[in-house]
Formats: C-alpha cells, structure tokens, sequence
C-alpha cells in the first residue's frame, strides 16, 4: 500500500449528504474482485446518461475536477451496503482522501485498508473547505497527515483528528497483511514455544 504523507491536490466539491456505496460504484460493477478499473465506474449512474456520453454537469466530468485528488463530501458519507469496491473506485480514479462531517463505519475502516485518508471535520470547517473546492482549477488543497492540518488555496489551515494507530498505518503504508508482517518474528518465536510446550497439538 502506498504510504500516506503529504498530498497536494485539486479537491471536488461533492455538497450532497448520504452518498451510499451504490452511489459510489453501482452493483453492475461488483461482478470483478479486482481493485482496478473500477475508476470507470466511480458515480457512473451521475457521470454517465443514459446513452453512455458523460453528463456535463456532473463535477469530475468539469475540466477544472477531472484529475481531482480530494472529495470534500456532505454528511454521512459512504453509507449503505459494505462493499469494498467503493474505496477501490475512489482510488482507481485517483482519489487519495475525502474529507467530511461523518463517514459510515465500514466504508470508514476500508478506506484505511486501502490507503484512502478519510478526514472528519466540523461542519464549520467543512462549510471553509467546500468553498475552498468551489474554486474551480484553483481549488488547490494541501493535506500533511503528519501534522495533521489541511491547507486552503489562500494559505488558512483546518487541523484535524485522526486516531494515531491509524495515522501510523497510513504514513507508513501497511495494509492488514503488512501488518501482521511486523510482527512475523515474534509470531515465529510464539509458534515454536507452543509446539515444544505442546507437542500433541
């Protein structure tokens, strides 16, 4: 997994509350279980009309958000079903982090799992931060995960919480399986002390 420092970045406005799953990356999608090419079908049901042409009044089809690495989100977002396609869409795409108000548990700890930072702020800041994405090509976001603070276009910055074992896994870029690995020697000397203390398991 990619570690998560600094990143610097157009951010979308995306002012809508309660973006499920479905929303994110739509159940026709789910027939694969591999993490790319699902950007494609990132909010395909708004990309895309019906003919298949994109809608051009949908925000990652404006020219100013098409390389958009921050979603600045309404409330609650991520709800719905599990489904672990919605983080992989968002990072097919390319998008690195979404900052809301709230985040839907689960699509809230898959993001962690696989290297998307999700921000919650206050519905003050978020009010600052959606302006600040409003601005088009200058919407220009900063996010230091280290001192975790965003910078705006105009300099003002936003600080924010972050649970610090998982800050450490995203700055250091371990998944599940990475971490477990760290531990890969003291596991070794645990399964040898077991079999010689219990030869009979």
């Amino acid at each position: 997994m990619e570690k998560f420092t600094k990143l610097t970045g157009v951010a979308a406005p995306l002012p809508v509350i309660n973006i499920d799953t479905d929303m994110i990356i739509p159940k026709d999608y789910l027939k694969t279980i591999k993490r790319t090419g699902l950007g494609k079908g990132l909010f395909s049901e708004a990309r895309y009309k019906d003919d298949g042409s994109e809608n051009p009044d949908f925000v990652l089809n404006k020219p100013a958000y098409r390389n958009a690495k921050i979603l600045v989100a309404g409330d609650n977002f991520g709800c719905g079903s599990s489904r672990e396609h919605a983080p992989w869409a968002l990072l097919d795409f390319g998008i690195r982090c979404v900052i809301s108000t709230s985040f839907a548990d689960i699509f809230y700890n898959n993001c962690f799992k696989n290297g998307i930072l999700p921000i919650v702020v206050s519905p003050e800041d978020l009010e600052k931060l959606m302006d600040d994405a409003e601005r088009g090509s200058n919407a220009i976001l900063s996010i230091d995960l280290e001192a975790q603070e965003i910078t705006g276009p105009d300099g003002g910055s936003i600080r924010f919480d972050i649970d610090p074992g998982r800050r450490h896994i995203m700055l250091e870029g371990l998944d599940d399986i990475a971490s477990t690995l760290k531990s890969d020697a003291a596991i070794s000397t645990f399964e040898n002390n077991n079999r010689a203390a219990r030869p009979w398991l």
